[in-house]
């Protein structure tokens, strides 16, 4: 059981590896007219490519919101190993193609590339139900600790890789495609690993109903229809939409106020993926111990919200170090155990098709604030988009606070 759990551990990292080698550079290609990556034709508004760039972000979620559920139900009916090795292929594929868009000054392809990844890019929902069938209830916090983890190390050296191999400077054979590259080469390895080491987590059931394609749509409408699960849906919705708030303009934020590069702002949030993983693997596992989930969300909503307002505070960008625990921390806890509450929550045969809303419900929270920011960003300034951040935040912990029932079976026992 545990080498499977670190394969998938592997998984979620990879993707997250992707998601994190992104951050630096898109700022460059859109937001910033000083790069020599600029796509942008000189003399180019720069609002538009502020909204080019909420678009741009916006573009992944969208595709996984719409494929998600489907590769969640595929998983039930045919294994998690099969589709694990599917969309894992597809990461790997659009690494390549974005690394080429990229290098040939194509925003069309670039785009491409962002929408297959989406697309194929549910295997962070089907890695976690493998980790769910795994694992017992006691230990669902912790199990789920570490995919945040995961998520930690990917945002650690996602963003520092993505920095760092783009900069000839450093050595003279990296470029803009490098990182890209370099990850598509991880996928590979991982799919490979997949195929010859896995073992399947879940005894395939093909006589499951056939496969609903509008299920996103219909499992959105429905997720009010689970009473132990839909404020946890909601607030899980909140709080994506606030980090997405966050994340999509926080770079652009960094390069505006104190003039950072790519290999500064990807050492940045690299130190804010170091925090989350102390924060998954050590400070959640220690908690699970003690407090429950419900009372570490009640909590951790609000210092979340919090932290992003004091980044506002600092003149000189190395007093943002002192806020980055408190914001990583929080979050971390947060991610951890409102997908612990939810997995207890959840009956074993139905993990994949809760889990899939679950991601659904993330996605669209990372779909439309993207957009959002962009317009904001262009009508306002790159550091409204984190004001809205910590609004929405905020309303998240209200929502769980005011809304939340707490049954017996939420106490410390039965974690």
């Amino acid at each position: 059981m545990k080498r499977s759990i670190w394969f998938l551990f592997f998984t979620i990292f990879l993707d997250l590896l992707g998601v994190g080698i992104l951050i630096p550079i898109v700022p460059l290609l859109f937001a910033d007219p000083s790069s020599a990556y600029f796509l942008l034709s000189p003399g180019t508004n720069i609002d538009y490519g502020y909204i080019l760039l909420g678009f741009l972000v916006a573009s992944y979620p969208l595709s996984l919101f719409l494929t998600a559920p489907i590769l969640g139900q595929l998983s039930d009916r045919f294994g998690r190993k099969k589709i694990l090795i599917i969309s894992i292929t597809g990461t790997a594929l659009s690494y390549l193609l974005f690394a080429y868009g990229v290098k040939e000054g194509s925003i069309p392809i670039i785009f491409i590339s962002r929408v297959l990844d989406g697309l194929t890019g549910g295997n962070i929902s089907v890695a976690q139900a493998a980790i769910a069938d795994l694992t017992p209830n006691k230990d669902r916090a912790k199990n789920f600790g570490l995919i945040g983890a995961a998520f930690g190390l990917g945002f650690i050296l996602g963003p520092f890789l993505g920095g760092v191999m783009s900069k000839p400077d450093i050595i003279s054979w990296f470029s803009i495609t490098t990182p890209f590259i370099f990850s598509s080469i991880l996928s590979v390895i991982n799919v490979l690993s997949l195929i010859f080491f896995f073992k399947e987590t879940h005894q395939p059931d093909p006589t499951k109903n056939k496969i609903d394609f509008l299920v996103s749509f219909k499992k959105i409408i429905s997720a009010k229809n689970y009473k132990d699960e839909r404020i946890i849906f909601l607030s899980t919705f909140l709080m994506s939409c606030g980090f997405t708030f966050f994340t999509t303009f926080f770079g652009v934020y960094l390069i505006t106020k104190y003039n950072f590069d790519q290999t500064q702002i990807g050492s940045f949030f690299g130190y804010v993926g170091l925090w989350i993983v102390i924060t998954q693997g050590l400070i959640t596992r220690f908690l699970a111990k003690y407090v429950s989930e419900v009372k570490v969300l009640r909590v951790v909503y609000f210092t979340s919200a919090l932290a992003i307002f004091l980044y506002f505070f600092p003149e000189q960008a190395k007093a943002l170090l002192y806020i980055v625990p408190a914001f990583a921390i929080s979050n971390g806890l947060a991610n951890a155990n409102s997908m612990g509450l939810l997995s207890r929550k959840t009956r074993p045969d139905m993990q994949g098709e809760v889990l899939g809303i679950n991601s659904s419900v993330m996605a669209l929270g990372q779909t439309i604030p993207p957009v959002l920011s962009g317009f904001i960003a262009a009508i306002l300034s790159p550091g409204a988009p984190l004001i809205i951040s910590g609004i929405v935040i905020g309303v998240a912990g209200l929502a769980f606070v005011f809304l939340y029932e707490e049954g017996e079976e939420d106490g410390l026992d039965n974690i």
